[in-house]
């Protein structure tokens, strides 16, 4: 891309209005999630997903057929599993909670460059992975006396996000935007189906039954939010991967951090979920952590969205 092209303005409102797209359709989880079932609501929306990117790639907007199953199969795995834990905790767990978990993924990122690949990094990056999982603390806020593992799977969710954008770089240089979109959808599609024939039909009620939940009876009213999903979700991502063809990397990647304002706004508007000061200050040391390692790092890692190869053409 060359620098002519570059439209910053425009990128940081693209990227905004994705997280803000985001934000929204991440709050009506607990709308399925009270009588639905975590599994179905992956298959259906997956397959939803991939059939739009499917009409999107015949429209002439890019190609679906991978240069690599196996490389964007293997790949899909690690960011299609965090997704699983993501939206499985958004029903037993603050939207805010579960967001600034999913975040730590530059930090992930950075020290899988370092363990494995033998990156070299300096002190204020160094400082910057300490002080974000200080930030992940403060936003669980964890209780000695009564620890609780659930709430630490938000960031077991951010590590496999991390590893996913770790193996994009190194086995999917040569795909395009579509073809690792319907990877990724797909295989939550294969999750939800493998669920669905392991678990019984019906399950527990309410919404901590909804992990533990087969298939269930679809109603009017959990089609509609499936749709709004997996529709919600396409426009989120499709603004986000616009955002990274307008704009360096490294610049529109700290705007993705606006998810956490947007999801917990609305969280406390549709849920009335307070974010506690402490909590809410975690937040702005995650988001701190994160443009520091975003800037300071040559290659930017977007955290929702896949990312972007550059054009070998």
């Amino acid at each position: 891309m060359s620098d002519t092209a570059l439209r910053p303005g425009l990128a940081a409102l693209s990227i905004l209005g994705g997280m803000f797209t985001l934000g929204i359709t991440d709050n009506f989880v607990p709308y399925i999630s009270e009588t639905g079932s975590l599994w179905q609501f992956h298959m259906l929306r997956g397959a939803m997903a991939v059939v739009l990117l499917a009409l999107v790639a015949g429209l002439g907007f890019g190609v679906i057929r991978p240069v690599s199953w196996r490389a964007v199969l293997g790949r899909s795995l690690f960011p299609a599993t965090a997704m699983l834990i993501y939206f499985g905790c958004l029903s037993v767990l603050p939207i805010g909670v579960v967001v600034a978990g999913l975040f730590t993924a530059p930090l992930f990122v950075l020290l899988i460059s370092v363990v494995f690949q033998g990156a070299r990094v300096g002190v204020v990056r160094i400082v910057a992975v300490l002080a974000g999982f200080i930030g992940a603390l403060m936003v669980i806020q964890p209780d000695p006396s009564a620890l609780d593992p659930i709430s630490f799977l938000p960031i077991v969710a951010g590590m496999l996000y991390a590893v996913g954008a770790v193996v994009t770089r190194l086995w999917c240089a040569r795909e395009g935007t579509i073809a690792l979109s319907a990877g990724f959808f797909g295989m939550l599609t294969l999750f939800g189906a493998i669920g669905l024939l392991i678990l019984p039909a019906g399950g527990p009620s309410g919404f901590d039954g909804f992990v533990a939940r087969g298939w269930v009876p679809l109603t009017g009213a959990m089609w509609f939010w499936i749709t709004v999903q997996a529709v919600g979700s396409m426009i989120g991502i499709g603004l986000i991967f616009r955002g990274y063809l307008l704009g360096e990397a490294g610049y529109v990647a700290v705007f993705e951090y606006s998810l956490l304002v947007f999801a917990s706004f609305w969280a406390w508007v549709l849920w009335g979920q307070a974010v506690t000061p402490v909590a809410l200050a975690g937040m702005a040391v995650i988001i701190a952590a994160g443009v520091v390692i975003t800037l300071r790092t040559e290659e930017a890692m977007p955290v929702r969205a896949v990312k972007i190869p550059e054009d070998e053409t």
